[in-house]
C-alpha cells in the first residue's frame, strides 16, 4: 500500500516541514518584537506573522483531506503536482503577508484555486468510485472510449 501513496505521502511530509518552518517563523517573531507567550498581540509586524501562520495552519486540514482524496480517488500524480502548487501558494502568502497585509493577496488566491481543483477532483473521483462499486456503472472506462 505504501508504495501506491508514495508521492502523497511525500508531500504531506514536504507540508509539515513547511508548517513547522512557518511556526519557527513566529517563534522568531516573537523574540525579535518582544512578544511574550500566551500573548498574540504586539507589534504590527508580530502581528502579520502570527496571522499568516495561523491561516496557514486553519486551512491545513482541508488541504490534507483534498490532498489524499484526490490522489487516492483520481489521480495521485495530478494531486501531488497540485500539492507542491498549494505549498508554493502558500509560501508565497506567507512571505507576502509579514511584509505588508496587501502582499498576500496573490498567493491566497493561487492557494484557494489550488483547492478548489483539489476538491473537483477528489468529487469525480469519489463518485466516479462510487457508481462503479454500487452501480456497476464504469464512468471512466466510458469516456476513455471516446478519447
Amino acid at each position: 500500500m505504501a508504495g501506491n501513496t508514495i508521492l502523497l505521502a511525500a508531500v504531506s511530509v514536504l507540508s509539515a516541514c513547511q508548517q513547522s518552518y512557518f511556526a519557527f517563523r513566529v517563534g522568531r517573531a516573537r523574540f525579535k518584537y518582544k512578544v511574550k507567550p500566551p500573548a498574540v498581540t504586539g507589534s504590527l509586524e508580530f502581528e502579520r506573522v502570527f496571522r499568516a501562520q495561523q491561516n496557514c495552519v486553519e486551512f491545513y486540514p482541508i488541504f490534507l483531506i483534498t490532498l489524499w482524496m484526490a490522489g487516492w480517488y483520481f489521480n495521485q500524480v495530478a494531486a501531488a503536482c497540485l500539492g507542491l502548487v498549494y505549498m508554493y501558494s502558500r509560501q508565497k502568502y506567507f512571505w507576502g503577508y509579514s511584509e505588508a497585509a496587501e502582499k498576500r493577496v496573490s498567493g491566497f488566491l493561487l492557494s484557494l484555486g489550488t483547492l478548489a481543483l483539489l476538491w473537483v477532483l477528489s468529487a469525480l473521483g469519489i463518485a466516479n468510485s462510487f457508481l462503479d462499486e454500487y452501480l456497476d456503472f464504469h464512468a471512466a472506462k466510458n469516456l476513455r472510449r471516446y478519447f
